[in-house]
């Protein structure tokens, strides 16, 4: 399961390793905590438009890359806080998909190495996945309604953090980039230049690929939270094995 803030987040984060892990026999469902309606040049523009667009979008990268599906949470762009309502709507969607791993935005940056700020919603989203994954989904007095309602308590082996600055495992996706470039593509309202973007993606997971000698590869940080000797990946071997034997998401 992906988790991000706005449509498109997914497709810039580990999309390549969504589609790669999709395609060694994982079953993937991508979560949006907002609709992207916040996400234009145009203060005259119909915000509920603009998401109906950012949400048709979505849709057709995440069908790209392979997702069974996709939740939209609605909550508002640009002021998503993790508070006990979309921690809520979190846990209801890990306790339906009842995923191995998560994928989320790492909530601890705030400033990239290279320059820039991460936008405050992608942090909020980072740190309300962080937060309905442990201990909210796997606790069954969290949330007690949901539990009434036969969405038992989940609990999740792994998260892995997108974006981060210091990643722990590299996931080879020189067979998904195209992939991945694809979806983004796919976010017509959102990608202006797509042949420039592409070379920069390109150019992105080339540089994280010599980290473990690959043509392409998505960097990400490794939290393990239920370890699994058959399956995960250890913290001592997390390069190799994110790279050879990804964990279900």
């Amino acid at each position: 399961m992906v988790i991000a803030g706005h449509p498109d987040d997914a497709d810039f984060g580990p999309a390549g390793t969504a589609a790669r892990w999709i395609d060694d026999g994982s079953t993937g469902w991508l979560v949006c905590c907002t609709s992207g309606d916040a996400g234009g040049e145009d203060p005259d523009a119909d915000p509920l438009e603009l998401a109906a667009v950012r949400e048709r979008e979505q849709r057709a990268a995440a069908a790209i890359v392979g997702y069974a599906g996709v939740s939209f949470l609605h909550m508002p762009d640009g002021a998503l806080v993790n508070d006990l309502a979309l921690r809520e709507h979190l846990v209801r969607e890990i306790r339906t998909f009842r995923p191995d791993a998560v994928l989320a935005t790492d909530p601890t940056v705030i400033f990239y190495r290279d320059g820039g700020i991460n936008h405050v919603d992608h942090r909020e989203a980072g740190i309300a996945a962080v937060d309905a994954v442990y201990p909210a989904a796997r606790n069954p007095m969290a949330f007690p309604a949901l539990a009434r309602s036969g969405l038992a308590a989940h609990k999740v082996r792994r998260l892995y953090l997108f974006w981060p600055t210091e990643p722990t495992v590299h996931v080879d996706i020189s067979a998904t980039l195209d992939r991945k470039i694809a979806a983004l593509e796919a976010h017509a309202s959102q990608i202006k230049e797509p042949d420039k973007l592409a070379e920069r993606i390109r150019a992105w997971a080339a540089e994280e690929g010599e980290a473990i000698g690959v043509p392409a590869a998505e960097a990400l940080r490794l939290v393990v939270i239920d370890d699994d000797e058959d399956e995960g990946p250890s913290l001592e071997s997390a390069d190799q094995a994110a790279a050879e034997e990804p964990a279900p998401a």
